[in-house]
């Protein structure tokens, strides 16, 4: 028997030997996420003064540039990013009208123009992205608002918002646009189908008067990873929309549901008037998640889409649903202590709806409903939960970087009664066999990064920011294979102080 286990140990150890060897040969092992390290690279500025001069971007690997938004100039601002530390500034896109959106793929760059008049139709323009020449222009609906390659090329998709006028007296459709540019084919998908159809599951129809197809407003595009769905966020009325893109319809609309803030694990900072930095508690709130920005991943075999939880109210002249909790006239059955839980340092300054809550319409509010689930959710592609982040963006930026607490124009703990961090852009990134999740905090700033790996249980790994760097809009990942420094990049464009940030990833 000694003899035996002398054999075993002396082939164990010969064994892993061979590996070490083997290991000297095909290089390092790889690391795991938490050993990946994000460093700013390169910084600049598209534009100085006003806010606005720098929103969504897109990536060509094949010329190294980068094209931005320019709302401010209405122009796509362009730089040469192929040395991403000394960015050079080209000729930009001059365009008739304002951009809201670019897209790149294979050398063509796609972007969603609006008109002039915002209720009118858009249009989606195409460049050569080597001679910045127009290519093409196809017809959108009203207020294209964001614009998207399919995987394979063929396709290109457009969620048309159809925002009302300020007065409310004119409120477009909201639809989307289909391109199929092998085809040279458009069409632009309503949403009359579904008009007197209950969808359920908190879905939002609430404008004045308006039917389905008018309140819906089409806000981001997630494509799967077949080219052959379209996922559609609907903000404003806390849903999704699924669109088949061989057929060319929109197949299904769906309610998100809503986030328990009385729930462990959903604690939330609901007032910016408490003297209290911090100041996680629960609450008798329902939120509605109003995801801006998806983005569709693919994990072992199984496509998910992932939202930004930014949440959105509709606030015009001619109509507005937003209130403080403390000016609703809450159901004493429901809320024995409205009087102390209206109180600005309590739930008070929360901003809250009066388009829901009354359930019996006797003018008292029976529940009272919040913008947003200040996190991000993993969501199968029926719109179920898979995951949600809880409290974690507000407790994870609290504990690393209190000063940017909710921060609003840089005074902390000032966005607690509206939206919080405001969790607006979501994109990933395949690194070394792990999925990474990059979420984009436009009032904190800066971007948190997840491996989601496991989407079930995502794993917090960094929260890269710079306080000078203000109001991201735009995030963008490039993968290694494409990058101009040869290492995966992620690219962060801010709406308010105007600068592009590029960090990397090794």
């Amino acid at each position: 028997m000694k003899k035996n286990y002398l054999a075993l140990a002396i082939a164990i150890t010969t064994f892993l030997s061979s590996c070490e060897l083997i290991d000297d040969f095909v290089g390092d092992p790889i690391k795991p996420p938490s050993e990946l390290k994000f460093s700013k690279i390169a910084t600049f500025s598209n534009g100085s003064g006003d806010e606005g001069f720098a929103e969504i971007s897109a990536y060509d690997d094949k010329t190294k540039k980068l094209f931005i938004v320019n709302p401010n100039e209405d122009e796509i601002s362009v730089w040469d990013i192929s040395n991403p530390t000394s960015a050079t500034k080209l000729s930009s896109i001059p365009l008739s009208s304002t951009p809201n959106s670019v897209d790149v793929h294979d050398g063509l760059l796609a972007v969603a123009i609006e008109n002039a008049d915002k209720q009118a139709n858009g249009v989606i323009a195409t460049y050569d992205t080597e001679t910045m020449t127009l290519q093409h222009t196809y017809h959108a609906g009203a207020l294209p608002d964001m614009v998207s390659f399919s995987p394979n090329g063929k396709y290109l998709v457009a969620a048309n918002e159809g925002e009302p006028n300020d007065d409310y007296t004119v409120d477009p459709e909201g639809t989307i646009t289909v391109v199929d540019l092998e085809k040279s084919e458009t069409n632009t998908l309503y949403f009359g189908n579904f008009n007197g159809t209950m969808v359920g599951n908190d879905f939002r129809i609430f404008g004045p008067n308006a039917t389905l197809s008018q309140d819906v407003e089409p806000e981001y595009v997630a494509i799967s990873d077949d080219s052959k769905y379209a996922y559609v966020s609907l903000q404003e009325n806390n849903g999704m929309a699924v669109v088949d893109l061989e057929a060319m319809t929109i197949t299904q609309v769906f309610g998100l549901g809503t986030k328990d803030f009385s729930k462990t694990g959903n604690t939330m900072d609901a007032s910016n008037r408490d003297d209290i930095l911090g100041n996680f508690q629960n609450w008798p709130v329902l939120s509605y998640y109003h995801p801006d920005a998806i983005t569709y991943a693919k994990i072992d075999g199984t496509g998910y889409i992932i939202s930004a939880n930014e949440g959105d109210a509709r606030d015009y002249d001619g109509y507005s649903e937003e209130v403080r909790v403390k000016d609703l006239m809450l159901d004493p059955d429901i809320f024995p202590n409205a009087e102390e839980l209206q109180e600005d340092e309590n739930l008070g300054r929360l901003k809250t709806t009066t388009a829901n809550g009354d359930f019996d319409g006797d003018g008292y509010f029976d529940q009272i409903y919040g913008y947003g689930g200040r996190s991000f959710t993993i969501w199968n592609t029926s719109g179920n939960v898979v995951y949600d982040s809880g409290d974690q963006i507000g407790m994870k930026t609290f504990e690393i970087n209190p000063a940017l607490f909710n921060n609003d124009e840089g005074e902390a703990d000032g966005r607690s009664d509206d939206k919080g961090a405001e969790p607006e852009a979501v994109t990933t990134l395949k690194v070394d066999g792990s999925t990474l999740l990059f979420v984009g905090l436009e009032r904190t700033g800066g971007a948190m990064i997840y491996d989601i790996s496991n989407p079930h249980s995502p794993e917090f790994l960094e929260w890269i920011v710079d306080p000078t760097d203000v109001g991201p809009e735009g995030l963008l990942a490039i993968p290694a294979s494409e990058s101009p420094t040869g290492e995966n990049l992620v690219i962060l464009t801010h709406e308010v102080s105007n600068t592009i940030s590029i960090y990397e990833i090794k």
